[in-house]
């Protein structure tokens, strides 16, 4: 028996979404831009595909531009909101301190660029207030970019509530929806959402294919150059199979999100239950609740986080310890140390991020071998011994 329970990594595709692409490599395969017949016939796929998705998260086709995945959708959406504001003289941006990456990098040069960034902390269970938000947006804010799940620890923001403050205020509202599309409800209108940020791969469709959400009237500026494709925003011939597959795989997602929502957060909270009973000094990371339905994210006093890993994976259990795109840093995660995490408890972290397939007796095998790797690594830690023998204070109680 080998678990999978690195789905916050990447998911398995489905088999709906599978075989909505086949056709498309061989049968309608000419490019969309063609005027030809086969042309036009991929061309009316690719819009099939845009109203599919569109109407799950409750926009017009219009505003939805194809891209290579979130980091790119990400990209964008930073960029064209900053130089909007540069064009009126509002040069400040608002975000979190526990971003992706694919944010706070952006956010990095934007900075280099002469625009100034305000990087809000979340509190100790992952969670930014929208009070914080309206309290950081000044007269020159040009943009606020909150994600809506964060990719380690898995917490919900209010973002209806921050993208109600920013509609007040008149300020551009993005969020990086990665983690969440396909795996909570999405209605950009009801959350006040100017730009939204998705990637295929995380709801069960192909890699390499994401969409970027852009409310009519927010001006989104190409980033690639070349042709005319995505009404000139985005160059570069669609890559019509992987566009059909995310929507076939949003689509069935849609269909599914309450059954599996609720049974997700069943089993996640007796994995959480059963590891806190067995394991002393341990800790959840993130709010209980207000958390994706397949995140489980814990810190572990007195081991490390990659033999942890390795011998879980030993046991027939793939997991992490946060994001995969950080994987081969030694760094501790900066989601963790956000929460005000020391970076030695930061280093015994494992995140648990199941799949819907997921079964009971699964669910038991995870609690029985992190319980029993963990004792066998404090068993070998001077770290854990000198905790036991009071030389340093545990972390947790």
């Amino acid at each position: 028996m080998y678990i999978y329970a690195d789905n916050a990594a990447t998911t398995k595709m489905s088999q709906r979404a599978l075989d909505a692409m086949l056709p498309f490599f061989t049968d309608v395969f000419a490019n969309p831009s063609s005027p030809h017949t086969p042309g036009q016939r991929a061309a009316e796929a690719l819009w099939q595909a845009r109203e599919a998705i569109a109407a799950v998260i409750g926009c017009s086709p219009r505003e939805i531009t194809f891209t290579s995945g979130g980091t790119e959708a990400d990209n964008q959406a930073l960029l064209s909101a900053a130089w909007n504001g540069a064009k009126i003289g509002k040069k400040h941006i608002v975000s979190t301190a526990f971003e992706h990456h694919a944010v706070l990098r952006v956010l990095d040069k934007l900075e280099r660029q002469g625009f100034s960034v305000t990087l809000l902390q979340p509190d100790r269970d992952g969670l930014i207030a929208p009070m914080a938000v309206d309290q950081a947006i000044r007269e020159d804010t040009c943009l606020v970019s909150v994600m809506t799940a964060n990719n380690e620890i898995g917490t919900l923001q209010p973002i209806a509530e921050i993208g109600a403050i920013c509609r007040e205020k008149g300020v551009v509202f993005h969020t990086d929806a990665v983690q969440a599309a396909g795996h909570i409800p999405l209605d950009v209108q009801a959350q006040n959402i100017d730009m939204l940020s998705a990637s295929a791969h995380k709801f069960h469709g192909p890699k390499g294919v994401g969409f970027l959400y852009v409310k009519r009237g927010v001006e989104l500026h190409a980033v690639l150059e070349g042709g005319g494709q995505e009404r000139g925003k985005r160059a570069g011939t669609e890559n019509l199979p992987a566009v059909v597959g995310m929507a076939a795989a949003l689509k069935e997602s849609q269909e599914h999100i309450d059954k599996y929502r609720e049974k997700l957060t069943i089993i996640r909270n007796r994995i959480i239950d059963g590891i806190k009973e067995n394991v002393p000094h341990c800790a959840l990371n993130g709010d209980r609740d207000k958390r994706l339905p397949n995140n489980i994210n814990m810190c572990f006093e007195g081991i490390e986080g990659e033999p942890l890993l390795l011998l879980l994976d030993h046991a027939g259990i793939a997991a992490s310890s946060g994001s995969a795109c950080a994987s081969g840093s030694h760094d501790a995660s900066h989601v963790l140390r956000s929460l005000g995490l020391p970076e030695e408890v930061s280093r015994g972290s494992l995140r648990l991020t199941i799949g819907e397939e997921i079964t009971d007796a699964q669910a038991a095998h995870i609690v029985q071998s992190v319980t029993e790797i963990v004792a066998r690594l404090r068993s070998l830690s001077p770290v854990w011994h000198d905790c036991e023998i009071g030389k340093r204070p545990f972390f947790f109680d």
